[in-house]
Order: C-alpha cells, then sequence, then structure tokens
C-alpha cells in the first residue's frame, strides 16, 4: 500500500462495533494487508449513534386503547450516551488489543452521531486512503428503506470502500 514505490504511507480505517462481521473486517485487514499497515497508519474508528427521542406509549381506554407519542428531552437520553460511549471506549479497546497481539500499532477515534455522516466525516477528516466495513446482513426490506452503511459510504467518501463479507 505504499504510493507508486515513493514509501508514501498510507492510512486504513477500520469500522469497529459490536457486529461480529466488524471483527472479522479487523481480522481480514489484519492478515491480508499485515504488511501495508505495520508501516502505515491503521485506524479503529466506532461511532456512536444517536438516542432515539421519539417514544410511544399506550393508555387504557375501557375496550380500547388510546396511543400517545412523545418526545423526551435530551437530559433523559445523558446516561444512556454515556454509557454507549463507555462501550464504544470497550470496543476499541478489545479491537486496540487485537491490533497488539499482532505486532499492528493504532490509532483509536470515536465520535457521536448519525454512522453514516459519522463514518464519512472521519475518513475526510483523517485524509483516510482505504476505508474499510463489515458485511451489513439486513434484509432486503430494511435496505430498501433505510439504505445501506456501506452504499452511503461508497458514495460519500473520496477513497476506496473495502467492504468484508463474512464467512457464509
Amino acid at each position: 500500500m505504499d504510493g507508486g514505490g515513493k514509501g508514501e504511507k498510507k492510512k486504513v480505517m477500520v469500522v469497529i462495533d459490536e457486529s461480529d462481521s466488524s471483527y472479522y473486517a479487523l481480522m481480514w485487514v489484519l492478515n491480508n494487508l499485515k504488511e501495508s499497515i505495520r508501516s502505515s497508519s491503521l485506524v479503529l474508528f466506532a461511532t456512536q449513534p444517536p438516542p432515539r427521542r421519539g417514544f410511544a406509549f399506550a393508555a387504557p381506554f375501557g375496550l380500547a386503547r388510546l396511543y400517545f407519542q412523545g418526545v423526551a428531552e435530551p437530559e433523559v437520553f445523558k446516561p444512556a450516551q454515556e454509557q454507549s460511549k463507555k462501550i464504544r471506549l470497550g470496543i476499541l479497546k478489545k479491537a486496540e488489543g487485537i491490533c497488539a497481539s499482532r505486532g499492528v500499532k493504532v490509532e483509536t477515534l470515536t465520535e457521536a452521531g448519525d454512522p453514516k455522516v459519522t463514518i464519512c466525516n472521519a475518513a475526510h477528516k483523517n485524509n483516510v486512503d482505504l476505508l474499510v466495513l463489515g458485511h451489513e446482513s439486513h434484509g432486503i426490506l430494511k435496505r430498501a428503506f433505510l439504505g445501506s452503511l456501506s452504499d452511503h459510504c461508497l458514495n460519500n467518501v473520496k477513497c476506496p470502500v473495502l467492504v468484508v463479507k463474512g464467512p457464509e
């Protein structure tokens, strides 16, 4: 992965979450790009999705139920966000340990927000040369309505995107 023999170091960013597919992607990078990443920069990135602010509850009303929709205040989500951040940092620490056991030094980054946006922003801000994602195994309907993270990244980052599909 050096730039045309010029000795230029390339930066690889692997997106890590609690899924098996992200760890499979990390292991794929460590096994298949091992010589390149030892002499270049490996970035592990974890995103912290924003809390869902809307909620619904039902109130009994005779034989029928009334359903109400509401929006919670941001303070309600603060403990959950802090717990989520601790989990993300733990996930990064675990991935960092895997890399260290193979003699690979890493830089870890985390950012709160919509994963599609934060991953693309991190790739741009950190001048990433290769973005690596684990394959998402969502059903066709979910992909059609919500879109795919990998599709979004393919269309919104300037660097190549490698989507690593796990074993069948």
